[in-house]
């Protein structure tokens, strides 16, 4: 099955804070971000140009969004993104909303991951106004 795939538009920051930090506002202040909390941390995935100094952040990560939304009862969507990014030697980090999944995978990786996913058939499409946009 053909998947389109939209890559999201920016750099994004996966950081770390302490378990019991309150949320900050740099957090959510773009269009994309994602909040989790456990009894060890809270990890945010938000926008490069909004961590502050300072914070524990691993930086240049890009997100692909898999365009749904999807029945919770179908099964190997994730995978069928995952396969064919490890046969190409991308690392990458999953996540998943209600409709839909993300996967980020690192900036030094972008142009591999879209050459191993267009190679598997998907539909990737590239926002027109991306600067590495010719370059994919």
């Amino acid at each position: 099955m053909t998947l389109t795939i939209d890559l999201l538009s920016g750099p994004l920051s996966i950081c770390r804070l302490a378990a019991h930090a309150p949320i900050p506002e740099w957090a959510t202040a773009a269009p994309f971000f994602a909040l989790t909390r456990t009894a060890d941390e809270l990890s945010i995935i938000c926008a490069s140009d909004r961590v502050p100094a300072g914070v524990t952040a691993n930086g240049e990560w890009r997100a692909f969004r898999l365009v749904g939304p999807f029945e919770f009862a179908e099964v190997g969507i994730l995978l069928r993104v995952a396969a064919p990014l490890a046969a190409a030697g991308v690392s990458i980090l999953p996540l998943a909303t209600y409709d839909t999944d993300y996967v980020l995978v690192r900036t030094l990786q972008l142009a591999a991951a879209v050459a191993a996913l267009r190679g598997d058939g998907h539909e990737i499409r590239i926002p027109p106004a991306l600067p590495e946009a010719p370059a994919i």
